[in-house]
Parts: structure tokens; C-alpha cells; sequence
């Protein structure tokens, strides 16, 4: 059963330059006559991919290849300039594992937002909530409003919430390295716990080892592009062979 969807998606991004040119700017520019219109990028390109449930899926590419947009796309914190996207059951995303937090609210009443907008009740998040802050290892701060927190403990806290709630498909960018060695055990341990059971991963890592070891399938992107898709051995070594 299909879990995700994307057909024929691409992506316009702003680029820096584009994102600086206020308004003000812009008016002026206009009035003098030298106004330029701000270039935009092609992030992903004409994208088609299917994921079904319960499949292990790794992706790789260079930096900037497009490999987190496309797991933000799929989580729906983009939307794509073309194409469609589809993705049934709930989702987690671990993607910056600081960011998606009401920084003025307690630990706590955060923890119980992230998932009711997952979709579970308020009745069942608090009962989750004392194991969520005992993993995450600040049982104490559960009062204090998220931005009193350091990097690190926020870090922890957006792990434990998202790996607690079990969702249907788990997002992970990058963040099998958080905090000190003791809470990498932990978050490896909790990690394997998903790919031993049925929930759909979709993980983007550097660690290739990592990526043909624990994954069925890989996507290879390149600046943009859909490169190849396939058993993790072969695409890896096409990757490493291109990057070389």
C-alpha cells in the first residue's frame, strides 16, 4: 500500500538575495528604473516517487542536493511550485530537531501540542508526557518555557516526542548523532526499535555504512534530480562512483 506519493513535483525556492529585497527596496528600485526581478532556484525537479508502508528508504546526495526539501515536502512544511504530493497515515518528522517548539510555553504544554496536531488527545499525550521527559532527561525543566532550555535539551525533547507517538511514517534528517554518547545509545536503540517493527522510515544520512546496512531501498538525488532508485548497495555505489 502507497504511504507517500509525489508526481512530476518540483520546487522554486527564493534565493537570499531575494528574500533581502524589501519593499522598500523594490520601490525605489522601480522609481530609479534599474529594478531586476530576484532570482529564483530549482530546488527539486520534476520529482516522481512512491514509498509503501512499512519500507525502510534511504536517501542520499551532496549538500544542496535537495534531499531535506524533499522530506519537507513530504511532511507538508513546503508546498510544491509543481506537482502533487500525497501522504496518507500520521508522520513525524525529525528534521531540525530545535525547531517546531512554541518557545514561550512550557516543556510541557509542548509536548502535549506536538501531539494533538498528530492527531492524538490531550488525555493520551498527558499520559505519554512523564515517559517523553524522562527520555529526553529533563523531568525538571517541564515547567519552564522551551527557549529557557539549551540547545542540547531541545534537541533530546524533539527526539523523545516524535519517537514516542509511534506515527505511521518517521522522518529522520541527519539526527542519529544527538547530544553525548550516553543519549546516542538511547536514541540507537529507540531508532532500531521502529526499523524492527511496521512503521514506514525515511531517513537522509551521510553515513553511508548506516544506509546499507539498515535500509531496503535508497534515493539518490543530484542538484535537484531524481539521479536513481534502487537496492542500497548498487545506488550507493553509483553515488560514490559519480561523486569520485
Amino acid at each position: 500500500m502507497e504511504l507517500i506519493r509525489l508526481d512530476n513535483v518540483s520546487l522554486l525556492r527564493r534565493t537570499q538575495e531575494e528574500f533581502s529585497y524589501d519593499l522598500k527596496r523594490t520601490f525605489f528600485s522601480m522609481l530609479e528604473g534599474n529594478y531586476r526581478k530576484p532570482v529564483r532556484r530549482l530546488v527539486l525537479d520534476s520529482i516522481n516517487l512512491t514509498v509503501n508502508a512499512h519500507e525502510k528508504v534511504g536517501i542520499v546526495g551532496a549538500n544542496g542536493s535537495g534531499k531535506s526539501t524533499l522530506l519537507k515536502l513530504m511532511c507538508g512544511i513546503l508546498e510544491p511550485t509543481q506537482g502533487k504530493v500525497r501522504v496518507k497515515g500520521s508522520i513525524a518528522p525529525l528534521l531540525e530537531l530545535e525547531a517546531g517548539f512554541d518557545k514561550d510555553i512550557s516543556v510541557y504544554d509542548n509536548i502535549i501540542l506536538y501531539g494533538v496536531l498528530l492527531g492524538f488527545s490531550r488525555a493520551e499525550m498527558k499520559q505519554r508526557a512523564r515517559e517523553i521527559l524522562e527520555f529526553a532527561e529533563i523531568e525538571e525543566f517541564k515547567l519552564l518555557p522551551v527557549k529557557g532550555l539549551s540547545s542540547g535539551m531541545k534537541a533530546r525533547l524533539g527526539f523523545a516526542i516524535a519517537t514516542d507517538v509511534q506515527p505511521d511514517i518517521l522522518i529522520l534528517d541527519e539526527v542519529l548523532s544527538v547530544g553525548d554518547e550516553h543519549f546516542k545509545m538511547k536514541c540507537k536503540k529507540r531508532i532500531d526499535s521502529f526499523w524492527q517493527g511496521n512503521a514506514t522510515i525515511l531517513v537522509v544520512s551521510h553515513d553511508l555504512d548506516f544506509i546499507r546496512q539498515y535500509c531496503e531501498r535508497v534515493i539518490w538525488l543530484d542538484r535537484g534530480k531524481l539521479m536513481f532508485a534502487g537496492e542500497p548497495q548498487e545506488t550507493v555505489s553509483k553515488y560514490l562512483k559519480y561523486s569520485t
